[in-house]
């Protein structure tokens, strides 16, 4: 029998976190991001960019096929990318 790795655990609790920075950040683009589950799976794609083990937050976004309204998938690249940088 094979044994599954452990996910990441996002303590909620915790607003200081990276993680939870995060989530809150991409909650902010409810209006491009409608659909609340591309919102939570985008914010875990980006922390594994931002960990290093992920892609570039243009290929992320575009690879998720996340359901985008109001902007254009580059705008909203461009405007992820920045905020991210202050969160870091």
């Amino acid at each position: 029998m094979a044994t599954m790795e452990k996910g990441i655990v996002i303590d909620k609790n915790n607003s200081d976190s990276l993680e939870e920075k995060v989530y809150s950040f991409i909650n902010t683009f409810s209006e491009f991001l409608p659909v609340e589950n591309d919102r939570n799976r985008l914010s875990f794609d980006l922390l594994k960019s931002i960990r290093g083990e992920g892609d570039s937050v243009f290929t992320t976004i575009k690879k998720n096929k996340l359901h985008i309204e109001k902007i254009s998938l580059e705008d909203l690249a461009h405007k992820v990318e920045n905020g991210l940088k202050e969160i870091k």
